[in-house]
């Protein structure tokens, strides 16, 4: 019989995680977080173009857009946000866009790549709870990425998700 710390010892030594343990508590976060220290958010959104006969505005990003907080890489966090989801099944959304507020990505430009994170979760999230804003846990990444709705910086691994309660 092999007991649980022979288990716990071997998975230790064969698993590279270095921001995580079994057990951990996750690292509460915010959106400002997702910025690199020193980078305020003013010097990241410029003035950008006004459509006045479309009624949009598009962002123009400097380089800091993209600048992302390294020290994020491999963190067990927890994070608020909202679902623009990728695909929908019956048993809810497994891949979607985290954002920091209702309608970032769909109706308004996107919010600059260190705004934007990409979650995937094994378990679906149900679809009629889509709204609802999120906590999402797990161990982010950071990873510049193209999608069809905007340039993101982060992803995250879930293994859990709640709603979040103001």
């Amino acid at each position: 019989m092999v007991n649980r710390r022979t288990v716990m010892m071997g998975l230790a030594g064969s698993v590279t995680a270095p921001h995580m343990a079994f057990g951990a508590t996750p690292r509460e976060i915010m959106w400002e977080d997702l910025i690199p220290p020193g980078v305020p958010y003013s010097e990241i959104i410029g003035e950008g173009d006004l459509d006045m006969e479309n009624d949009t505005w598009s962002p123009v990003y400097d380089a800091n857009a993209t600048k992302l907080n390294e020290a994020l890489n491999g963190a067990f966090i927890k994070m608020p946000g909202f679902i623009i989801p990728f695909e929908i099944s019956s048993d809810g959304v497994t891949d979607f866009m985290l954002v920091p507020y209702v309608g970032a990505c769909i109706h308004t430009p996107p919010p600059p790549a260190n705004q934007l994170v990409m979650v995937s979760t094994k378990t679906p999230w149900p679809g009629d709870m889509l709204w609802d804003p999120v906590w999402v846990t797990g161990t982010m990444r950071t990873q510049l990425q193209s999608t069809n709705l905007g340039q993101t910086g982060y992803s995250i691994s879930a293994n859990e998700m709640e709603v979040y309660v103001w």
